[in-house]
């Protein structure tokens, strides 16, 4: 059952932030990510309190009363500068997505990704993006299967 956030299952969404977190650590080929000291307790109300102020929702799967997967999304928000060189259509945003190890491979994600979609149709935007850790390639493998594509590669380089 996909449900609009409530905050009774805001222990859940944090223990899913820090689930998606320690892997991304574990697959950063780069060494510097990390899941800070007060990571668990911050970055779901930082990420919860950026979904209420850019028009935004926070989807979450639920099996058997438990959080088994969420989406956030917020929609754009240009600055005069950004009007110089590019369209500025309306667009939303895919800020979170993430599904629970144990529950992967049963289209939870496929059906987040499509109520996010939808609200972001309800309210006329007209495009959506959303950034991937490089090294996330099952995530990519899942994005492409969404119909996603790279439009900007952003680079790094260690320069010690």
């Amino acid at each position: 059952m996909i449900i609009e956030y409530q905050d009774k299952y805001l222990e859940d969404v944090k223990e899913l932030l820090v689930e998606l977190e320690e892997y991304i650590v574990s697959i950063d080929q780069d060494h510097l990510d990390q899941v800070g000291e007060n990571y668990k307790e911050e970055m779901a109300l930082y990420d919860l309190k950026e979904v209420r102020e850019n028009n935004g929702k926070c989807y979450l799967a639920i099996e058997d009363n438990h959080v088994v997967g969420l989406i956030m999304g917020i929609v754009r928000k240009y600055n005069k500068e950004d009007y110089l060189d590019y369209k500025c259509p309306k667009m939303g945003i895919i800020t979170e997505l993430i599904v629970s190890k144990n529950t992967r491979s049963k289209g939870i994600g496929t059906l987040l990704m499509q109520k996010m979609e939808s609200y972001f149709q309800s309210i006329d935007c007209t495009h959506l993006s959303l950034e991937v850790f490089a090294y996330n390639e099952k995530a990519i493998q899942f994005y492409k299967k969404q119909n996603y594509h790279t439009r900007m590669l952003h680079m790094i380089k260690e320069i010690k």
